[in-house]
């Protein structure tokens, strides 16, 4: 209970914000366009920065491993610098998912980006002096880095269970959805150019209409619930699209596929059809 509570303490101090908030607008200012979506993972369909860890921790703990079996010096340093190496674009990925984060989870993220920069720092001394041929004093640097690491990637779990970060926020409002056919609207009530939130259910679900076709998407956008009825509709290589009001992730109607972050993967799509001139819609 002693964690949870210092965990809570600090998602609670807005001291924090006094760093976090102009590092945010840095970030935002700096990486703008497609390589936030690249660094998002809107091209792999699932966020990047989790996927690009595995490297740095992977070789770490290889090298942790090596480092306590005699003769192994060199393998270890090769998979030290190999991870150090590995380390760099994971944290630029990160921190470009931490700058979408609203304040809360981007106070916690803030100490697990330190931990991280710490853990990498270590790593880096601990590399500079085994190639110096001081290998004690490289353990010793890789040891305590991590430790650090692995207190970064407690925080990162956190930030995933509790605050959802990185997860698609409107998935779970499909199993709240009963089997079955249910009535959205009147297909006259829809003009293309614009969205009808209806609901099923507590579930929002935005209807929309292309010539004559007709989709529906659930309402609340996956990267941290905006309301998607209140974005702006556009055209994007050719295909309607909606921009979420709150950070901008930008989803196809047709098929809710993401063109542009911070979301990372797909917004949920219902089946639908027209019955005796009205708009019903099903689980797909």
């Amino acid at each position: 209970m002693v964690g949870r509570g210092l965990l809570e303490r600090l998602e609670k101090t807005n001291k924090l914000d006094r760093l976090s908030d102009p590092l945010q607008r840095w970030l935002l200012k700096t990486l703008r366009g497609r390589i936030r979506d690249v660094l998002h993972g809107v091209w792999l369909g699932h966020p990047l920065h989790p996927a690009l860890v595995q490297a740095p921790i992977g070789a770490w703990l290889g090298a942790a491993v090596l480092d306590a079996v005699p003769g192994t010096s060199r393998s270890a340093t090769v998979l030290v610098g190999v991870g150090t190496a590995s380390a760099v674009p994971a944290v630029v990925a990160g921190l470009n998912d931490w700058a979408s984060l609203p304040s809360e989870p981007r106070r916690l993220g803030l100490i697990h980006a330190a931990s991280n920069a710490v853990g990498v720092g270590l790593y880096t001394a601990s590399l500079i002096a085994r190639l110096n041929g001081n290998h004690r004093l490289g353990r010793r640097l890789a040891y305590g880095g991590i430790g650090v690491v692995s207190l970064g990637a407690f925080l990162g779990g956190h930030l995933s269970y509790r605050f959802a970060a990185g997860v698609n926020q409107a998935a779970p409002a499909l199993r709240r959805i009963p089997d079955g056919w249910h009535d959205l609207c009147e297909l006259a009530a829809l003009t293309e150019g614009r969205g009808l939130v209806s609901r099923i259910g507590d579930v929002s679900v935005l209807v929309s209409r292309t010539g004559e076709t007709v989709t529906a998407m659930i309402e609340r956008c996956g990267h941290e619930t905006g309301p998607l009825g209140n974005g702006e509709f556009t055209r994007i290589d050719g295909t309607d699209c909606v921009t979420c009001p709150w950070h901008g992730s930008t989803f196809r109607l047709s098929d809710g596929a993401v063109v542009h972050g911070p979301a990372s993967t797909d917004q949920p799509v219902l089946n639908t059809r027209i019955r005796d001139g009205r708009v019903q819609a099903s689980l797909p």
